[in-house]
């Protein structure tokens, strides 16, 4: 009896390793002729930008493939991330740019990407910002300072009382 339970645990364990072999079909192979987006670099480093300052960045291209370069699109990480990018097709050789705006009215430390979709060998490409956008001005008493607004608050030579 254990013979027969033994030969059919044997058997089972043929058949599932059977089962298991590869029978996925075969990637197609890669057009050499294919586009291909080479970035002069992927990542940019505002360092230290005062509050409301210029967060535009430009990452320049260049399609070093033999096919036309085709930009499908750029996401940025998130709403404070807006890239802007060309839609006509840019020609083997040829250079071109992402244009990347950051809303510097958000003050702290920022690390955010844009994520560029196209017909090159490789599918996505993902840019990279950072830096520390500095604390809008403040009072003394540190409220907020609106420069040229005879409506914004004056630090007042007595401090409030408790």
């Amino acid at each position: 009896m254990k013979k027969h339970l033994y030969s059919l645990m044997i058997l089972s364990l043929m058949t599932l390793g059977l089962n298991a072999q590869d029978n996925s079909k075969k990637a197609p192979a890669a057009n050499p002729n294919a586009p291909e987006i080479s970035f002069e670099s992927e990542m940019h480093d505002y360092g230290t930008i005062p509050y409301g300052g210029n967060g535009t960045y430009e990452f320049k291209f260049t399609n070093t493939g033999k096919e036309p370069l085709v930009i499908s699109n750029a996401r940025g990480s998130c709403g404070c991330t807006v890239p802007s990018w060309p839609k006509e097709p840019i020609l083997k050789g040829h250079t071109g740019v992402i244009n990347v705006h950051y809303d510097t009215k958000r003050p702290g430390p920022f690390t955010k990407t844009v994520t560029v979709s196209s017909n090159g060998t490789t599918a996505e490409k993902v840019l990279t910002i950072k830096g520390v956008v500095e604390s809008k001005e403040q009072t003394e008493s540190g409220t907020p300072v609106k420069k040229d607004n005879s409506m914004a608050p004056k630090e007042t030579s007595t401090p409030f009382a408790n």
